[in-house]
């Protein structure tokens, strides 16, 4: 597969800003990539629950999707209205698919970072200063009509989740301002990194804040009510136990790992999630 042919190129007439959130943004995919370890998720060391995707794919499709956060942030900023940053998505999907063999790595991804890389943008535009992480979150609720009437694909494994279990989606998520964002993700990095935590500590210790509060559709297509159940347990275990402050905690984290795959359990949405944090806490330190 040749990556070049597949990937949206940044925009050179692109504003230096939207270059910056850009690039905040494949960074923030890339240290989620990098973190390790991670239960039943995808790390430069292992597949984890995944036959069929390997750290290979994840940058491949990486260098996909370069341009279209550059794109998604510079339409935010040319006062684009929600249907052509939609179209953008779209867009980005298909050249994801292109470079991984049809391979799903970043769809999540593409929708939640692609929404709050263009509300960063517009923000610091609007007000002229960086704007919190939690700022961010709040303004996608200004496109909530928008994102709850979008056609939906039904028969992608999300929708089919939501539609057989009742539990929210990622538009509902991001119509609501992504409670579990502001709510308990950022706190648990915030409050891991200022404890001196290094980065992949601090992820890693988010991802697991996050897996023990997410329905998580990639856990529920995967392993029904039960696997979600479980996996929510353990992680909310283990953070109730100190989380990364235990000094074994990486050996815990792989020992939950290989429950994860003995059960195919994939906390792909948790993942993405991660992502997103990691950007806004970033974010909210460039000028």
């Amino acid at each position: 597969m040749n990556c070049r042919a597949a990937a949206l190129p940044p925009m050179p007439a692109a504003s230096p800003l939207a270059h910056r959130i850009g690039r905040l943004a494949v960074a923030s995919l890339h240290a989620e990539l990098a973190c390790a370890p991670k239960p039943g998720l995808v790390t430069p060391f292992d597949r984890g629950s995944h036959a069929d995707m390997d750290a290979a794919t994840f940058l491949r499709s990486l260098f996909a999707l370069r341009g279209y956060f550059v794109a998604i942030a510079d339409a935010a900023l040319q006062r684009a209205g929600f249907d052509a940053l939609r179209r953008l998505g779209i867009a980005a999907e298909t050249a994801m698919l292109r470079a991984t063999g049809g391979v799903n790595t970043h769809r999540g991804a593409i929708f939640n970072l692609g929404l709050l890389a263009a509300q960063a943008a517009r923000l610091r535009q609007q007000h002229g200063r960086v704007p919190s992480g939690e700022a961010v979150c709040h303004a996608v609720r200004d496109w909530s009509s928008e994102l709850l009437a979008a056609p939906l694909d039904r028969a992608s494994h999300g929708q089919l989740a939501c539609a057989r279990y009742g539990v929210a989606g990622a538009r509902e998520l991001a119509a609501a301002g992504y409670p579990l964002l502001r709510e308990v993700a950022l706190p648990a990095l915030r409050q891991a990194l200022a404890a001196g935590m290094p980065r992949n500590t601090a992820l890693a210790h988010t991802l697991l804040c996050l897996i023990g509060q997410t329905d998580d559709l990639n856990l529920l297509h995967r392993g029904g009510w039960a696997g979600l159940r479980q996996a929510q347990r353990l992680a909310r275990g283990f953070i109730a136990a100190g989380g990364a402050w235990q000094p074994d905690w990486q050996q815990q984290l792989q020992q939950i790992g290989e429950v994860f795959v003995s059960r195919r359990l994939s906390p792909g949405g948790s993942a993405d999630l991660l992502a997103c944090t990691w950007f806004l806490h970033c974010q909210e330190r460039q000028a």
